[in-house]
């Protein structure tokens, strides 16, 4: 099973990035995928999770700025980040779950599988 991210960079406030997770090894349309992000000295943070049949929630800190998206037919999973504050900056990991329940997803991250992480600056 593999989960890499990529798609992160330095970027200045306001600017837009868009992450990307390919997954291998198990079947991606049967998950839930989730993006969650680790700030410098900060714990986990949910942003963000779609079911295999692309149904989103996100978090009030992102949810007018990011969207999360899949497509099942190349394994992959994305985050369109716009509108990009200082505070977003952290490590983003896509997680993969078979729990469909959101306090498994959402506060304990109960996650079958995490990807290694991609960093992203937001920085003038």
């Amino acid at each position: 099973v593999q989960l890499v991210e990529s798609g992160g960079a330095l970027v200045q406030p306001g600017g837009s990035l868009r992450l990307s997770c390919a997954a291998s090894g198990f079947t991606f349309s049967t998950y839930a995928m989730s993006w969650v992000r680790q700030a410098p000295g900060k714990g986990l943070e949910w942003v963000s999770t779609i079911s295999g049949g692309g149904r989103t929630s996100s978090a009030d800190s992102v949810k007018d700025r990011f969207t999360i998206s899949r497509d099942n037919a190349k394994n992959t999973l994305y985050l369109q980040m716009n509108s990009l504050k200082p505070e977003d900056t952290a490590v983003y990991y896509c997680a993969a779950a078979t729990s469909i329940y959101y306090r498994d997803l959402e506060k304990d991250y109960k996650y079958d599988y995490w990807g290694q992480g991609t960093q992203v600056t937001v920085s003038s």
